[in-house]
């Protein structure tokens, strides 16, 4: 019996002070998620090659907040030209602006005929990013690639 209780204190201290030991970054990393949004206009073609520019901006709940350069680049079965106007963005799973700079995974369906809508889901890692927009323009495909967002 006095085995077992010093064995279990023995580990109950070597948790303790591991925990002690952890830095304060790692410790707060699980702490607070925020949301973030993108407002964004976007314009691109694709025939096979997939590309689109466009900027945008993103506020996150904290109050952080940054203008943005949009890149998407891709291939696939794809044919067209359309233009994205006041796009909206939803990015979950953040803890600060930082994270949501980079490149996200792509993949979609498109089909539409001068006016015509999209939405999808994007991810990077643990963050994802919902887009939502309605524009002008013809584009029709199946196709991957990666949705790309830096400072401007």
């Amino acid at each position: 019996m006095i085995k077992r209780t010093f064995g279990l204190a023995a580990l109950v201290l070597a948790c303790a002070g591991a925990a002690t030991m952890m830095p304060a970054g790692q410790a707060r990393a699980t702490d607070a998620k925020v949301d973030c949004h993108l407002v964004y206009n976007l314009s691109g073609w694709s025939l096979i090659y997939k590309h689109a520019e466009g900027t945008g901006t993103i506020t996150c709940e904290n109050g952080q907040k940054a203008n943005v350069k949009i890149e998407v680049v891709g291939g696939g079965l794809t044919a067209g030209k359309y233009r994205i106007n006041n796009g909206k963005g939803e990015i979950s799973d953040v803890h600060d602006i930082s994270d949501v700079f980079g490149d996200y995974a792509q993949a979609g369906a498109e089909a539409g005929v001068v006016k015509s809508s999209s939405a999808q889901v994007l991810t990077k890692g643990t963050t994802s990013l919902a887009l939502a927009g309605t524009g002008e323009g013809v584009n029709l495909g199946v196709s991957v690639g990666k949705f790309t967002i830096t400072r401007r």
